[in-house]
């Protein structure tokens, strides 16, 4: 007796304990009765007293639900018999049910060793309903954000830029439809491939060292060109921002990239302008020096058309000596001339800086005003510098001539050539990294600037000068070429002390400075020919006739042609050739660029070199690309022939 009490004392704290569970408890045993429940079975799904007792049969209960339309309408005896055949399988399971009053019931149940089982019923009514807001929040959240993204496709397709994602790799994330459409790609292509296969292998290899300064945090801009399908080049300029955490790390990098094709159009057009401003400056210097050239000659040669008596070698070379001088200056001028107002786009190259200076110096020299002392000054002509010696020129003459208007009354005008070190402090004022550069001060002693004028000197279309008298952008053309070729400018100027314009170069030097004087070699000097026979093309006949005496004085046999037709016939038939000397601009006939390339077809053992009196030969040729002979400019001294026709020759043999 007293083991039943404390067994019943301890079911009913059991009971207690279950009635405590928030969720609805039952067990069955094998034959579907039940054993077990707890309050929350009341509560939780309305059950009739009545039958929720110890012994009461499972199909009560379905019998109740089914009847008050739990399962919903329709055949209530067969869903009572289907639902107790399930039972009978003793399987574990779980579902939900929507009661009609809306409450979502979860119920699972779990079968037990000896049969029966065990079920849990849970109200997840806001649960669900909690779940169904966040679905739609997140679906709503979804489509704005899909709006929000098609809203940012639309803005980044139509806006005039190229704009993309890189991520480590580098692979593009994200690209608009102009960046795609530049290197090919569509914008559903180019997502997830990396950089390389985009841009391609040898556009990659140009622009991966600044990928990887921008991934190491650096903000990068750089400029570079690609080639359109149609043939002409474009020019793209571009902007990389790192994509950073707090702490540092670069996630990515955002590209905003500009086509830059027509701005470098427009700044070309106004270098071209600069340009020949500047040479309608040069002209009356060039028509006093020519005059003089001219005089020298025109002296000389009545001088020898005087003389009654044949005179002696002495006196003839005294005669012919300036005249040989005056011509090779007079050459010099007009190449140097043509060069400077043609202004052709080269690559930079490490040049003397020497010899820059004293081009520039030979060009101003005779066209300032003879109130102005100017003089040049080098200090080292091994110093170097990697830059396009054409538009260096074009710079000094620009600040030459701004030193000019600065000093109506006349004074000093000197152009400086050093080399000098900057620290850590004047490097950073100057905002280049410090270490060797050369330096090319231009001084003079003119008006000077105040500090206000100082400053704008350098911004487009500032101008001091009366309006109609200058255009404002010579200044700012050096300062974009100086910094394009990694230098800088310090302006030292006050009102009334003059002013001096220092030009910085990152400093290269020379072992061994190009003798600009080579016309002074002598003739025993001269690499000679050993009776060779050569083809001259060359349609003027006074011309042909000169060429000829120079090619026979250095040693050679020559055969002229005069027409292309004929020299292709002679290149053909003789054997015993050795090499070709041809006009290029041959008015009527094929261009001698042509014509030797079809000599070379047929005659790859002769040496060919061409010359031309042009100076843009190459357009008027037709010729895009990259010339394979030798060009000699004319006039041409007999060391520069002696010089080409040697290393024709020797390529030969």
């Amino acid at each position: 007796m007293e083991e039943t009490k404390q067994l019943k004392v301890q079911l009913d704290l059991m009971q207690a304990a279950l009635d405590h569970i928030n969720q609805g408890f039952t067990v069955f045993d094998r034959d579907l009765r039940l054993v077990a429940w707890n309050r929350g079975l009341y509560d939780m799904l309305d059950m009739p007293n009545e039958i929720v007792q110890r012994g009461s049969h499972l199909e009560a209960f379905i019998r109740v639900n089914a009847e008050r339309g739990e399962y919903g309408q329709g055949d209530t005896e067969g869903k009572i018999a289907r639902r107790i055949e399930r039972a009978k399988l003793f399987e574990p399971h779980y579902f939900e049910r929507v009661r009609p009053n809306g409450q979502i019931i979860a119920v699972s149940g779990t079968p037990l060793p000896q049969g029966g089982f065990v079920t849990i019923y849970s109200d997840v009514t806001e649960e669900r309903r909690r779940q169904e807001k966040l679905e739609r929040t997140v679906e709503e959240r979804t489509r704005a954000l899909q709006q929000s993204e098609d809203w940012l496709r639309l803005v980044t397709d139509n806006i005039p830029a190229l704009i993309a994602y890189l991520a480590p790799g580098p692979v593009f994330r994200f690209a608009n439809r102009r960046y795609a459409d530049w290197f090919g790609q569509s914008v559903a292509s180019i997502a997830g491939r990396p950089a390389s296969k985009v841009v391609g292998a040898e556009l990659f290899k140009e622009l991966e060292p600044h990928i990887d300064r921008a991934f190491e945090g650096n903000a990068v801009s750089y400029e570079y060109q690609r080639q359109r399908p149609d043939g002409t080049k474009a020019y793209m300029r571009s902007t990389l921002i790192p994509d950073m955490t707090v702490d540092g790390r670069t996630l990515g990098i955002f590209v905003l990239s500009l086509d830059a094709t027509d701005q470098k159009q427009a700044e070309a057009t106004l270098v071209q302008s600069q340009r020949m401003d500047a040479v309608g400056k040069l002209t009356g210097g060039l028509a006093h020096d020519f005059n003089n050239l001219l005089t020298i000659m025109m002296g000389n040669l009545l001088s020898l058309g005087r003389m009654d008596t044949p005179i002696g070698k002495e006196m003839l070379d005294g005669k012919l000596s300036p005249m040989m001088e005056a011509t090779k200056r007079g050459s010099d001028l007009i190449q140097r001339l043509l060069v400077f107002s043609r202004g052709k786009a080269i690559d930079p190259q490490i040049v003397s800086l020497a010899q820059v200076v004293a081009n520039a110096g030979r060009l101003l020299d005779g066209s300032l005003p003879s109130t102005i002392n100017f003089e040049t000054e080098i200090e080292d002509s091994t110093i170097a510098a990697r830059i396009d010696p054409t538009q260096m020129e074009t710079a000094l003459i620009n600040l030459a001539f701004n030193a000019r208007d600065a000093m109506p009354d006349g004074g000093e005008l000197k152009i400086v050539l050093s080399d000098t070190s900057l620290d850590k402090r004047e490097a950073e004022e100057l905002g280049i990294p410090q270490g060797r550069y050369a330096r090319i001060a231009v001084e003079d002693t003119g008006s000077g600037m105040d500090e206000d004028t100082r400053l704008k000197i350098f911004e487009p279309f500032f101008t001091t000068k009366n309006f109609g008298t200058g255009s404002g952008l010579g200044l700012s053309m050096v300062y974009g070429f100086i910094h394009q070729s990694g230098g800088a400018i310090r302006v030292k100027s006050s009102v009334g002390n003059g002013t001096c314009l220092s030009l910085y170069l990152p400093f290269k030097s020379l072992e061994t400075v190009a003798n600009s004087a080579a016309y002074g070699l002598s003739q025993s000097s001269l690499k000679r020919g050993e009776g060779e026979l050569l083809l001259l093309v060359e349609d003027d006949p006074d011309v042909a006739n000169t060429v000829s005496d120079q090619l026979q004085d250095l040693g050679y046999t020559v055969l002229r042609a005069e027409s292309a037709d004929d020299a292709k016939q002679l290149a053909l038939d003789l054997p015993e050739l050795k090499g070709v000397l041809s006009d290029i601009i041959m008015p009527g006939q094929i261009n001698g660029l042509a014509l030797a390339r079809e000599i070379q077809q047929k005659r790859n053992d002769l040496g060919i070199a061409l010359m031309s009196g042009y100076a843009d030969w190459s357009a008027l040729a037709g010729q895009e690309d990259q010339c394979e002979f030798p060009v000699l400019a004319k006039p041409f001294a007999d060391h520069q022939l002696a010089e080409t026709l040697q290393k024709i020759l020797s390529m030969k043999t």
